[in-house]
Formats: structure tokens, sequence, C-alpha cells
């Protein structure tokens, strides 16, 4: 069973048999305009929660994706380097950013579910 949560910096993490696939959210993107350039990790790395994971350049500025959850980097999706723009368009399904094997599952539980995020995000004005 897979279960999606969700970072005050707009990620998403939705987690699978102790691995985590990560994202930016919908909000994010539009937030963004039109993602011009996609810089990802190499396979292998290791991340703590809150490291730099990815850069996502846009039209409007760059800004970088943050590991909501410590683990290694086990796959990056490649799609992306070639076409950015998948981003804008389907940035909750197959334009994510990684997929890491998690180290500490239970850093999962502080981030928020999808009605938290939706506040989170309302708030945000």
């Amino acid at each position: 069973m897979s279960k999606t949560v969700y970072s005050d910096e707009h990620e998403w993490v939705r987690v699978e048999n102790g691995n985590a696939t990560i994202g930016i959210t919908d909000y994010a993107q539009e937030q963004l305009g039109d993602v011009v350039y996609v810089e990802l990790p190499e396979v292998g790395t290791s991340l703590a929660k809150g490291d730099q994971a990815a850069v996502v350049e846009s039209v409007k500025a760059a800004s970088e994706v943050y590991a909501a959850v410590s683990g290694e980097v086990l796959e990056v999706n490649e799609a992306l380097t070639d076409e950015p723009g998948k981003v804008n368009e389907d940035p909750q399904g197959a334009a994510w950013f990684i997929k890491m094997k998690l180290s500490d599952p239970s850093e999962v539980d502080a981030l928020m579910d999808e009605a938290a995020y939706k506040d989170f995000v309302a708030q945000q004005g």
C-alpha cells in the first residue's frame, strides 16, 4: 500500500515498501512557471532530510528541491533531463524526480497528509 505525504517545501513523497518517490507539487510547479532545466543527483547518493536533492530552473527562477526524507537515491527520472517541461504537465505523476530507499521511515510521519498540505497552501495566500 502506498501513502503520499507532503513537505512544507512543496515536495510530495509517495512511500511504498520502504522506498520513497519524490517530486514537486502542482502548487510548486505553478509558482515556478515553465520549467526549462532539471538537475538530478547521482544514483547511489545518500541524502539527509533537508539536503538539496535536485535543482529546477524555470523562466522565472532557479529553485532547489530538498530531500523531505533521508535515504539513498536508487533511481532518477532521466526523462526530465531531456524534457523538463514534463514537470509542468504531470508534477505529481510522470514527472517524479528521484526514488530512494528510506534510511529512517519514521521521518515520513512528520510530513503532512493531503488535507494538511491543502490547508498549508491556502495559507500561502
